[in-house]
């Protein structure tokens, strides 16, 4: 196993940076994340481009990738964290210093759109799969705890999870570095330079806003490329707002995942806070885990 680069933890003061890779954010929306920042004693500095609007996006391409990289080489920025998600951070891809990114280690942070860097960083330093500003502007917020947990995690505190009981998981302890983020985007990294590696990882995987014959096709994809035989474990968070045809497709989201998991007999943990809903518990990718599932014991130690 490969060792990752560990970007060092946040002191009092720090510096950490906002970018936007993607969507547009208005100011408005920054302003909660801000203060709570600040009130922790971290400093915020916003990228040029952030502010702005090209289309659906913050900015054109070259724009983006300029406000990440003077991100990444700001010594006065300690971590990085996406504004939003939606969609646009794979179109950077190709444009990315990846030689500068991995000479310069910083914490990057977000989650949705943004396990786009997650995938392309993790291949070489670890990453935070959490909440990011606009988790205050969502229809349904997410909530304080979340934000505790990224604010330790980035100070170096240590930060474990137990969770209750599921009738989908299957049991199993197994070591493994966490990997993942969101499912679609997973799904269109498939066959290129920028997909992880899954091989005896534990895998994480949530979603938002999609059919259920759409998880049916990502899922199915997954299995013939056996990454359910690959990998080391699963942990399923949360699949929101998942739609069906006026003809039920027959099965439900976390069920077409728990059968693959069944028969391939993947130790995997369901139910687990994370995704867009109002616990959105941050994971640290890259970092070698502990993933226990059985009766009344599910935890999840990443210290």
């Amino acid at each position: 196993m490969v060792s990752l680069i560990k970007p060092e933890f946040l002191k009092p003061g720090d510096a950490v940076g906002v970018v936007a890779p993607a969507r547009s954010i208005s100011e408005t929306e920054l302003i909660p994340f801000k203060e709570l920042m600040e009130k922790e004693g971290f400093k915020v500095v916003y990228s040029k481009n952030l502010l702005g609007e090209h289309n659906q996006f913050s900015g054109s391409i070259e724009e983006r990738v300029t406000d990440l990289h003077r991100m990444i080489m700001d010594p006065e920025v300690k971590a990085i964290f996406t504004a939003r998600g939606g969609y646009g951070t794979a179109q950077l891809l190709l444009h990315l210093d990846w030689n500068l990114i991995r000479k310069i280690p910083k914490w990057i942070v977000g989650f949705s759109d943004a396990s786009v860097l997650h995938a392309a960083i993790g291949k070489y330093m670890e990453s935070i799969h959490g909440v990011m500003p606009y988790s205050f502007a969502m229809k349904e917020p997410q909530n304080d705890i979340s934000f505790r947990h990224m604010i330790n995690i980035i100070r170096g505190e240590e930060v474990n999870y137990n969770i209750p009981d599921h009738p989908y998981n299957f049991p199993g302890m197994v070591k493994g570095e966490l990997i993942g983020g969101n499912l679609s985007v997973l799904y269109s990294l498939t066959g290129s330079a920028f997909e992880p590696d899954y091989d005896r990882k534990i895998l994480f995987i949530e979603d938002l806003d999609e059919y259920v014959y759409h998880i049916d096709r990502m899922i199915m994809n997954f299995e013939l490329r056996n990454i359910f035989q690959r990998i080391s474990g699963l942990i399923v968070g949360d699949f929101s707002d998942i739609h069906d045809n006026p003809k039920p497709f027959g099965k439900e989201a976390l069920e077409i995942i728990a059968e693959r998991a069944h028969k391939y007999k993947v130790p995997a943990m369901f139910g687990f806070p994370a995704g867009h809903k109002k616990n959105n518990f941050p994971l640290i990718f890259g970092r070698v885990s502990t993933l226990t599932i059985q009766e009344g014991n599910n935890s999840l130690v990443m210290f």
